[in-house]
């Protein structure tokens, strides 16, 4: 029987300067960041260890640190750069990430959503 074990974040709002025209990345908008990371966590549970899963507390304030002082033409980019710094940590075997943003009226949101794996 394989196991699979998936650690969420799920709508982290974070506010990043996305957007095609210059003007709308002038100021920081709201995003929500869904990241669900595949890890064995059979050994963590086993001994109740935090150093033998991956830390969502400490991939959260990665997460925000992320937007600080940068910018992204395309939510595809900044998923990308998401998938990255997620699988950079030695535990996350893949990764899906979705970036929602709310820029189009009439549309609740419009979102990209990228799986990426070792």
């Amino acid at each position: 029987m394989t196991m699979s074990d998936t650690v969420i974040i799920d709508e982290l709002e974070v506010f990043f300067c996305v957007g095609v025209p210059e003007e709308e990345r002038a100021r920081p908008q709201r995003l929500l960041i869904s990241v669900e990371m595949e890890v064995d966590t059979s050994l963590a549970a086993a001994g109740d260890d935090l150093s033998l899963t991956v830390d969502y507390y400490a991939v959260t304030c990665q997460l925000r640190e992320l937007g600080v002082d940068r910018e992204w033409k395309l939510i595809e980019t900044l998923a990308r750069d998401v998938a990255d710094l997620v699988l950079g940590h030695r535990l996350v075997s893949s990764v899906a990430v979705e970036i929602s943003k709310f820029i189009i009226k009439g549309s609740r949101r419009v979102a990209v959503r990228i799986c990426r794996g070792r």
